[in-house]
């Protein structure tokens, strides 16, 4: 069964980012917010972001809430932050597979990659 997962890691302070909200859209013209969720204690969502029939071929994005996230764990930053909201947009093209979205995250710096 497809499905999409995600799991944040907070490489500034090497540890997973606990309260972090994402939202999850379906991408096109007028792209559509299917869901949001807050990352566990461990960096990840506690069920799959969409699976079954839930995801369909095409195109997602999820948006993390790095800013607020960013904020509460160092109140030293500058304002405005550099990184704020994070938006990663990708294709899915078979709706079967496993699309893990992992983000590793500093307040400077950002990566990410299709995981297992």
């Amino acid at each position: 069964m497809g499905r999409i997962t995600t799991h944040v890691l907070d490489t500034a302070q090497g540890k997973p980012a606990a309260g972090l909200r994402i939202d999850v859209l379906r991408a096109g013209s007028r792209p559509e917010l299917v869901k949001t969720i807050t990352t566990n204690a461990d960096g990840r969502a506690d069920q799959p972001l969409l699976e079954g029939a839930a995801l369909t071929p095409g195109n997602y994005e999820l948006r993390f809430h790095a800013g607020d996230y960013l904020r509460a764990q160092n109140a030293a930053l500058p304002e405005p932050l550099f990184l704020d909201v994070i938006p990663i947009a990708f294709g899915i093209a078979d709706a079967s597979q496993h699309y893990h979205v992992p983000l590793l995250l500093s307040p400077f710096g950002y990566s990410t990659y299709r995981g297992s």
